[in-house]
């Protein structure tokens, strides 16, 4: 009788736990994604088209070629399992093949050493780029997708930047005069980004991040719209109601790819891994409520 019990208790869990099982996303020949390069751009970039030296628009290095001539984009070993190394002296990003609706994201990065122009003196860069569609090169810098951006940037782990024409509502204190909003899930959900008041940046809650060189475990759980920025634990932003504006009306932004960021600062990603959601996890519906 015991064991029958055990048996079918058994089965009613097999289903969930096989949902819910990791899936690696990194290995030695970057198999899950795809790879485009667009400019190195210089000091004196200020979002136009590159020029050559006749004045003629300068084509982007495009997707899947240039890579093994820049090595941006490198596996390597350590500790017996792959790590991407990004170099980041061309600007552009590493897009997985899939896309994805329902969620949860989870990575180790630390920094490098090396900084390439225009950021040689400023803080170093990087992001997970979440729900992006469309072309590569839609936005300011001409290297990415029309997304939502979970911000890796020394010291801002976490923050939120738009995308092209993507917005959504974060949970913020009330910005004034030139401060930016500072998430805190204490707070109203303010909405951000493309043809909103608010433009498209949102500070972190806290600086959750390890001392430079260390690993740090970043976590992104998306559901339905709703999405949460995690660093080391520490939930540091809480978003609702993903959308992009597409010929002036505002569609939902709820799926599509995975964008790491190659942005002018050499980073190391590895353990990236993905499980798809059934459900927002209860730990975190109350923060939507």
């Amino acid at each position: 009788m015991k064991l029958s019990i055990f048996l079918f208790v058994s089965c009613l869990f097999c289903p969930l736990v096989s949902a819910a099982q990791w899936q690696p996303l990194l290995d030695k020949n970057l198999s899950h994604w795809d790879i485009y390069l667009s400019y190195k751009h210089k000091e004196t970039y200020d979002g136009s088209i590159p020029l050559d030296e006749h004045g003629q628009p300068v084509a982007p290095i495009g997707l899947n070629t240039g890579n093994d001539t820049y090595q941006v984009f490198t596996v390597i070993e350590q500790d017996n399992q792959p790590v991407l190394r990004v170099s980041g002296e061309i600007y552009g990003a590493v897009t997985s093949k899939a896309s994805y609706r329902n969620y949860h994201l989870k990575l180790q990065f630390r920094w490098g050493e090396k900084k390439w122009p225009p950021r040689e003196n400023k803080l170093r860069d990087s992001g997970i780029l979440y729900h992006a569609i469309g072309e590569h090169g839609q936005e300011y810098y001409r290297a990415w997708m029309l997304s939502q951006e979970f911000q890796i940037m020394r010291g801002h782990i976490g923050d939120y930047w738009q995308q092209a024409t993507s917005a959504i509502d974060i949970r913020a204190y009330q910005p004034e005069y030139i401060m930016n909003p500072v998430a805190d899930e204490s707070q109203p959900f303010l909405k951000v980004g493309h043809g909103e008041q608010i433009k498209g940046f949102v500070l972190r809650k806290e600086n959750a991040e390890k001392p430079f060189g260390e690993w740090n475990t970043l976590e992104l759980i998306c559901f339905e719209g709703q999405s949460l920025h995690i660093v080391n634990g520490q939930v540091v932003m809480v978003l609702k109601n993903s959308r992009y504006q597409q010929d002036g009306v505002s569609k939902p932004l709820v799926e599509g790819k995975i964008q790491l960021q190659s942005e002018a600062a050499e980073i190391f990603y590895r353990q990236i891994e993905i499980r798809t959601l059934d459900q927002l996890p209860a730990p975190y519906t109350k923060l939507f409520n």
